[in-house]
């Protein structure tokens, strides 16, 4: 994820930090001192977010390792103020893998409830299950199993961007279609999200922030899941373009802008006569006039790290390449021989293309 810096690695899977974690600890900070708590006390609440942010890293892993039960592998977990995000290559499609990878993330934080609450009653101390407590070392790993038993019943309402809401679309999509699956799902979740707003503006401001962000967030996986209904079962070869322009890597950089100008491509193969030598995209071309000047050969301004793709690989894998490897122009290849080139923006035309067409049909 942009703006993130890395903390290390857990089962070979990367952490990372966003930039805009602090703020929950600066937001921490100023509402302890705003009711009076002391230095010991706002010390205590610092580590306790601090502890809390391991057990959300913990449960991302639970949906990480879940996943890879299945051969699907996480690239990367991301810590944010509000949570976590694990991101997986590929979302699983089977409602039965999709159902396990969910609600693994939740049985984490149960399990963590469960350790505390068990220590709890083996040791005679009692536990009430009333609500929060002043942040302390003797309070802490009350208050600890407390949140984690809330943040695990949080995440299963059944509305996305929730695990709720996949366990509900994986329950669905066993009796119906994925797509009505989804669909009911999305509906479901953002019905939800209306009572978060309502009960916001009556009861508690931050039950609004709660609504919109599930609106929005229903909003993104139904665009993703869209994404997939109407790639799954084309191959790349259907997308590409096979008529295309290209450079030689002795050209200049005013022959790149005038195919710029004159067409609609802003993506480029370069060649070294007739193998590929390297990718020139407009950003590139853009920057290299602004340092280069026109009379300054392609070859100097050229991306060379050049990724093939074969013909018949699912044009699903041509999007992730060019969204995960921020390349701008993949280059295909059938029987050996370049076939043609796609870029982000063919894959685009070709989603309003199905997407027409299954309007006409339905």
């Amino acid at each position: 994820m942009k703006n993130s810096l890395p903390i290390g690695r857990v089962a070979g899977i990367s952490l990372f930090i966003h930039w805009t974690f602090p703020i929950i600890i600066i937001w921490v900070i100023f509402m302890n001192y705003r009711q009076g708590q002391n230095i010991t006390q706002i010390t205590w609440s610092i580590v306790f977010i601090l502890v809390l942010f391991v057990c959300v890293t913990l449960h991302e892993l639970g949906h990480a390792l879940a996943a890879r039960k299945f051969n699907i592998k996480t690239s990367d977990i991301t810590l944010l103020p509000i949570g976590g995000v694990a991101r997986l290559e590929n979302m699983p499609q089977n409602p039965k893998i999709e159902l396990v990878v969910a609600i693994a993330g939740p049985i984490v934080n149960v399990g963590i409830f469960l350790l505390i609450y068990l220590y709890f009653i083996f040791s005679g101390y009692p536990f009430p299950f009333t609500q929060l407590v002043q942040i302390s070392g003797e309070q802490f790993f009350y208050n600890l199993a407390l949140v984690n038993l809330w943040v695990a019943l949080f995440n299963l309402i059944p509305a996305f961007p929730m695990d709720g809401g996949r366990v509900l679309r994986a329950f669905l999509s066993m009796i119906l279609n994925r797509v009505h699956a989804n669909k009911i799902a999305l509906s479901i979740g953002q019905a939800i999200a209306l009572v978060f707003v309502v009960s916001g503006v009556m009861y508690n401001p931050f039950l609004i922030l709660i609504g919109l962000y599930v609106f929005y967030g229903a909003g993104a996986e139904t665009n993703l899941e869209q994404t997939h209904s109407l790639l799954e079962d084309h191959t790349t070869e259907e997308a590409c373009m096979k008529q295309f322009s290209v450079l030689q890597k002795t050209d200049k950089m005013q022959h790149a802008v005038q195919l710029l100008l004159n067409g609609t491509e802003k993506n480029f193969m370069v060649l070294d006569e007739r193998r590929p030598y390297g990718i020139l995209s407009r950003e590139g071309i853009i920057r290299a006039l602004s340092t280069k000047g026109m009379e300054e050969p392609v070859s100097s301004a050229c991306n060379h790290d050049i990724i093939f793709i074969a013909a018949d690989e699912p044009l699903e894998h041509a999007l992730k390449l060019l969204q995960e490897k921020k390349h701008y122009l993949l280059i295909v290849i059938k029987d050996d021989q370049v076939f043609g080139v796609i870029d982000k923006e063919n894959i685009l035309e070709f989603i309003m293309v199905n997407n027409a067409l299954d309007d006409h049909q339905q």
